[in-house]
């Protein structure tokens, strides 16, 4: 009998191993995982003289403008412009009126006025005025082709070099009228600034010499460039009278290239320049629509 339970029992024991033996070891503790922290690498000596260079080196440089309705000066100068000459008995009229004032002028003429009285032209060259192109019979440019605008501008420039020996250096289109593009290659092509204005008397309607005189006076400021015709007996008459109150009031006349040569940068104001600041909502530049400003008879 105890032979029998000494069995048993070494039967259980071995079996127990037999089962302990047969079971998977258990698995091994995981380590916790890092979490890495990415760290901004410190600026080297190198990268802060590049950040120094950078601040210091200038903006590039504006284009210079090639389009003009005024100019900034220091003094009270002033451009009178006559256009659509010259007329064979108005221009003359005006040269003596002009000669009498010790004033030059700008004349933008046209090239088929020119070639029926060249010896007009050459007398106002003679006598110190700038002689400038309006195009050859007044079209509207806006609306041409590239090759029917260079063929205005192309005889024009010619019939001024052939009456004065000098070619012209400033272009007014004919109502003002241009576009971008046209500005461009003209002034690459031809060498021309786009002189527009900033003083229209409207002289072309003939709303009589005295209306012609007040809104001259009214509207002129150091740095205008004023616009006129030397084709209107009424703008003609209200010139003696125009340039007596323009004196009293301090101006000083010059051509338009000599207006555009004085020219100063202007200093914004340091309230208009805050304004600017605050006013998020403002558009950084405007601009101005060009009016139609000749009538062409």
């Amino acid at each position: 009998m105890a032979n029998y339970r000494l069995q048993l029992y070494c039967a259980a024991a071995l079996s127990f191993t037999i089962s302990l033996a047969a079971q998977p070891a258990p698995p091994p503790k995981r380590a916790k995982p890092v979490h890495s922290i990415e760290v901004a690498p410190k600026a080297t000596a190198s990268s802060n003289v590049e950040k120094e260079a950078a601040a210091k080196t200038p903006a590039p440089p504006k284009e210079p403008a090639i389009t003009f309705n005024s100019v900034h000066v220091d003094g009270p100068y002033i451009a009178m412009t006559f256009d659509d000459g010259p007329s064979a008995t108005l221009t003359p009229k005006l040269l003596d009126i002009l000669a009498a004032h010790r004033i030059k002028a700008t004349f933008f003429v046209l090239g088929e006025m020119v070639a029926e009285h060249p010896e007009i032209l050459v007398r106002a060259a003679q006598e110190g005025h700038e002689i400038a192109s309006h195009s050859w019979s007044h079209p509207n440019l806006a609306k041409m082709s590239q090759e029917g605008v260079r063929n205005q501008l192309q005889r024009t420039d010619d019939e001024i070099k052939s009456a004065t020996g000098k070619r012209p250096t400033l272009f007014r289109p004919p109502y003002g009228s241009i576009t971008e593009r046209e500005k461009r290659w003209i002034h690459d092509e031809f060498g021309y600034d786009i002189i527009l204005w900033d003083v229209d008397p409207l002289d072309w309607k003939r709303p009589g010499p005295a209306v012609v005189r007040s809104r001259i006076l009214k509207e002129t400021r150091p740095g205008s460039i004023v616009l006129s015709h030397d084709i209107h007996p009424g703008t003609i008459e209200a010139m003696p009278s125009t340039f007596d109150q323009l004196q009293a009031k301090g101006f000083k006349f010059v051509t338009v290239s000599e207006l555009l040569e004085m020219a100063t940068p202007e200093t914004p104001h340091p309230k208009a320049e805050a304004a600017e600041k605050t006013d998020a909502k403002a558009a950084p530049y405007a601009v101005p629509a060009s009016s139609p400003a000749t009538n062409k008879e």
